[in-house]
């Protein structure tokens, strides 16, 4: 026999009185299951009576959504017209479909997530042989660190280039063993640490070694620089070259404020610098950055001082037919020497010769990796200037460009600049390397072969403090010759072997000193 029974309707109507009847031998006994908290009761007949599948599904359904204190009462049915009758209260009685939605929306939740995991799996284990393909090429590239380990000609850099890619490889495969965490993955981890540590290893151990090695390679680089084509006896025809560095400067003797006015606080002066020359032998010179204190396109001529100190009877000449010329002037950094201007080039790493007479611009480019210009390198210390990336100078052995490279980690460079007259071309003869950090300088100029740096003390005082010699290649930086000044800013710096004096620019004031060997 079947219990009959609508349960659609015992679940989502509500009735006062409920009958639930079906075919019952004598011996029916009925279960009661209710809640304290909303009164729900459920009749279910015990007894020899069969159930639907569909119909115990329902009631497996119904009995589980009841709350944990609910209880189970055992009650008698009674007969009436041959039937089981079980009288019901399901007033309260309300299925439970908030929390029905609750646990759908779980399951969908929890079938997403299933999917997402599943598709990580996926993706790591596409991953996996392309990380076994980067630890294959690691070792390949470690093998010849392995062989110049015990040679010590690697680069410090490669093998801190090679552990930043290995600690970036070290963090995928910490994502993938979170998500597989296997035995390969295990091994690959502990690989990846393994080869770490080896590079960490042999980048700390020889640190000090290598850079004794690239010591050794720049001092025997500017020896060979030094013996190329310096005359032995430049120095003997200079006598005042022959009794060593500079042991002191003057206070100024020539203060005068730039004729262009001093609202132009970067350029460049002086009085030309070659022995030699004739035409030009006593005239002077005044080359201010017209454009944002940073570029020029003119110089000023003065034929005897005192037409300079009276700003009289100047001739003006335009080297570059506008701002942003190729052959404009970049920089507070000129120097004229013999018949011809020479400067930074606009935006390159080349000097300019400007031939005064010629009216034509020569160039040559400078050597070196990463040469640096357009306000890369410039002169620091406490403020940079704008665009002092390249500095020209001259001295009692010829001209000069100071600058700095990427090559040489931003240190000072100096070049040996030679006007070949006969095939009109501007080389360069010999390159040096110091160890001085260009931003680390205000300022530089040359004597007798010899760099000397500055450094910024207060407003109204510069001190120089380091020397490089390019004749023995050594350098000293122990000195402290005070420079004093009228202004903060210190544009340009330029000795002149003709009298002995090096000039500054001075944030629109023209300086002059006697430097004392």
């Amino acid at each position: 026999m079947f219990l009959v029974v609508s349960f659609v309707q015992v679940v989502f109507r509500s009735w006062s009185n409920l009958s639930v009847t079906g075919s019952k031998p004598a011996n029916s006994v009925f279960v009661v299951s209710f809640s304290k908290e909303n009164r729900r009761r459920l009749c279910v007949c015990v007894g020899p009576v069969s159930v639907s599948l569909k119909m115990l599904q329902l009631l497996l359904l119904l009995l589980l959504s009841s709350t944990a204190d609910s209880q189970s009462q055992r009650v008698s049915g009674y007969k009436k017209a041959n039937a089981c009758v079980c009288q019901l209260n399901s007033t309260m009685w309300v299925f439970p479909a908030q929390k029905f939605k609750y646990v759908l929306e779980e399951v969908h939740t929890c079938e997403e997530s299933l999917n997402n995991l599943q598709e990580e799996l996926s993706f790591s284990s596409q991953r996996l042989p392309l990380i076994q393909d980067q630890f294959t090429n690691f070792t390949a590239r470690l093998e010849p660190y392995d062989y110049l380990h015990s040679q010590g000609l690697y680069t410090e850099l490669s093998l801190r280039q090679l552990g930043q890619e290995l600690s970036q490889l070290q963090v995928d495969i910490d994502v993938v063993h979170s998500q597989l965490n296997n035995s390969h993955t295990q091994k690959l981890s502990k690989e990846a640490d393994r080869l770490h540590k080896h590079v960490n290893k042999m980048q700390t151990i020889d640190t000090l070694n290598m850079k004794t090695v690239k010591e050794k390679l720049r001092y025997l680089k500017n020896n060979v620089e030094t013996c190329k084509s310096i005359p032995k006896d430049f120095r003997v025809q200079d006598k005042h070259c022959v009794r060593g560095l500079i042991t002191n400067i003057s206070d100024p003797i020539t203060t005068k404020v730039s004729p262009h006015g001093k609202s132009y606080v970067s350029g460049s002066w002086g009085k030309q610098a070659q022995k030699e020359s004739e035409g030009q032998k006593n005239s002077y010179w005044v080359q201010p950055l017209l454009s944002s204190h940073i570029w020029g396109n003119t110089v000023r001529l003065y034929q005897t001082y005192e037409d300079f100190m009276a700003s009289t009877n100047h001739r003006e000449f335009t080297f570059a037919s506008s701002y942003s010329d190729p052959s404009t002037n970049e920089g507070p950094n000129a120097v004229l020497y013999g018949e011809a201007l020479y400067y930074h080039c606009y935006r390159s790493a080349d000097v300019c010769r400007y031939d005064l007479e010629a009216n034509e611009v020569k160039r040559v480019t400078l050597p070196g990796t990463g040469v640096g210009f357009n306000n890369k390198f410039p002169y620091c210390y406490y403020d940079c200037r704008l665009n002092s990336d390249v500095d020209v100078e001259a001295d009692e052995t010829g001209l000069w460009a100071l600058y700095a490279t990427l090559g040489n980690h931003g240190n000072l460079v100096i070049s040996r600049l030679v006007w070949d007259s006969e095939v009109k071309s501007l080389n360069v003869t010999q390159t040096w390397e110091t160890r001085l950090f260009k931003k680390a300088a205000s300022n530089a100029f040359m004597v007798c072969g010899v760099m000397y740096a500055t450094r910024y003390v207060n407003e109204y005082r510069e001190e120089v403090f380091y020397a490089f010699d390019t004749a023995t290649g050594k350098e000293d930086n122990s000195l402290a010759i005070r420079l004093e000044k009228v202004a903060k800013g210190v544009a340009s710096l330029s000795y002149n072997p003709t009298n002995k004096q090096i000039y500054m620019y001075n944030d629109g004031y023209l300086l002059a000193y006697q430097a004392y060997f």
